[in-house]
């Protein structure tokens, strides 16, 4: 397989320019295609270029418009398919629906595995992907997944922008794993909030554990949608005596009325990649891009190379 396909770089409508920085990276041009829409709202794509045979990358991440995102993403697999592509690979920097990963209650869906077998059911035969919300989605596809982490664009920042001492904050027991890696990069202690329901109410108590007294806290977690788990976590650690809190997230979906509880909490700063396109604007919010990343992991990819070994 090394070296027989002609690599190729395709792009819906999700983040456009997400995909032509991938391309800038890699020193070509993403392919000529139309994906617009027929009169009633379908999906209408054409690719104007010979496929047969090619190393293709779809880059589209499945951010909102969900569905729209998604289904684009869906009838381009398709496409390239039927175009007799050798190798397909859905790049999608943000996995939508992981969230619903089990069933937490009776009754509802897991999503996270329809989308996976969609995906796979459409013609991708692998999927690149960065800081999923729950890992084990991984595990939900028939195809082989290559999850990059964040923390190779959120480190180097940190360390130019942040004062010592420093300590990473988890906002919820969750994330522990993701706060270790950057504490381990940083050479830094960390901390965690524990979130408890205490009633049947919508009573919450909330523990800090760890010490943040004295030190510039950075959160991490991988994406910020309301801001509520993130306010109240930011919250925490001021009354506990942190200087400054600032965080760090992968995916900025920024939901109606996200901004303006972030503008008005105790947070610095918010740091979030372009996994999902620029869509809001805040004094507080700084945009950091992951394109260099996923085009190394691309070339990988395409070379048959580890990808693993970016994070070694």
């Amino acid at each position: 397989m090394k070296g027989r396909f002609v690599l190729k770089v395709l792009t819906g409508n999700a983040n456009p320019e997400l995909a032509q920085e991938v391309c800038e990276h890699l020193g070509i041009e993403p392919v000529r295609m139309r994906c617009g829409r027929f009169p009633d709202g379908e999906i209408d794509v054409k690719i104007e270029e010979d496929m047969r045979g090619c190393d293709a990358f779809v880059v589209q991440p499945t951010c909102p418009p969900v569905n729209e995102n998604l289904m684009e993403l869906l009838v381009i697999l398709d496409c390239l398919r039927r175009a007799s592509a050798g190798r397909i690979t859905a790049v999608v920097p943000y996995f939508g629906y992981a969230r619903q990963d089990r069933k937490a209650e009776g009754r509802v869906p897991i999503t996270a595995k329809l989308v996976a077998n969609l995906i796979t059911v459409a013609g991708a035969n692998r999927v690149l992907t960065i800081d999923l919300h729950a890992p084990q989605v991984q595990g939900f596809f028939d195809i082989p997944v290559d999850e990059l982490w964040a923390y190779r664009v959120f480190v180097p920042h940190i360390r130019k922008t942040v004062k010592e001492p420093l300590c990473v904050l988890s906002p919820d027991v969750g994330g522990v794993k993701m706060v270790r890696a950057y504490s381990k990069r940083l050479g830094c202690d960390l901390a965690l909030v524990d979130k408890r329901r205490v009633s049947g109410s919508q009573t919450v108590s909330y523990r800090l554990i760890g010490d943040v007294r004295g030190k510039h806290v950075v959160m991490v977690d991988d994406i910020i949608a309301t801001g509520g788990t993130v306010v109240d976590a930011a919250r925490i650690a001021r009354e506990n005596g942190a200087l400054s809190v600032g965080i760090c997230a992968t995916h900025g979906i920024f939901a109606d009325g996200a901004v303006e509880r972030l503008n008005a909490s105790p947070i610095d700063w918010i740091a979030v990649t372009n996994t999902v396109p620029r869509r809001v604007e805040s004094p507080k919010i700084r945009y950091l891009s992951v394109a260099e990343l996923l085009a190394e992991a691309v070339k990988r990819i395409h070379e048959d190379r580890s990808v693993s070994e970016l994070f070694e």
